[in-house]
């Protein structure tokens, strides 16, 4: 089995270069936390995780950010709430600046992983916006800034694009 959540285990000292926190959160119980922390990757665990874990044993957080498998219904006639779908959470990453403010978002089904890479280049990306104002066209890479927009050049980019 392929080792789960280990891609930002291995790159935590990246995130926490950038200042940048990695915090998991499930709707699995302090428990079952615990549990897997201390079940090998090779037995579906997560032994060596280091960074937070939340349990949304209320999947509050999971409906906060639309990331439930369902929805939750209020039946007028009956008076009692359901379920429709299913109550579990799809894979999900946020990327959430200094403000609080979501600026990026992805939610895989089950079956997709994530890679660590990709979430430190929009980190990346994210703390040169913050510190300069720019804006990054597709295809950016670090070290290459004079692909930045401006505003004074980024509303031609997109008119143009």
């Amino acid at each position: 089995m392929p080792d789960r959540n280990s891609g930002f285990q291995e790159k935590l000292g990246e995130f926490e270069k950038r200042e940048t926190a990695v915090v998991g959160c499930s709707i699995d119980s302090e428990e079952s936390h615990l549990a897997c922390l201390g079940t090998s990757h090779e037995k579906g665990g997560i032994k060596g995780i280091t960074f937070p874990l939340i349990a949304d044993v209320s999947k509050t957080i999971a409906l906060n950010y639309g990331v439930l498998g369902g929805e939750y219904a209020y039946g007028s006639v009956k008076k009692v709430w359901s379920f429709n779908g299913a109550p579990v959470t799809l894979r999900s990453t946020f990327l959430i600046d200094k403000d609080g403010i979501i600026r990026h978002q992805s939610i895989n089904y089950f079956s997709l992983g994530r890679n660590a890479e990709e979430y430190l280049h929009l980190v990346d990306a994210q703390l040169l916006v913050e510190k300069n104002g720019q804006i990054f066209p597709p295809n950016w890479q670090e070290g290459n800034e004079e692909t930045a927009l401006t505003s004074d050049n980024g509303l031609e980019y997109f008119i143009n694009d």
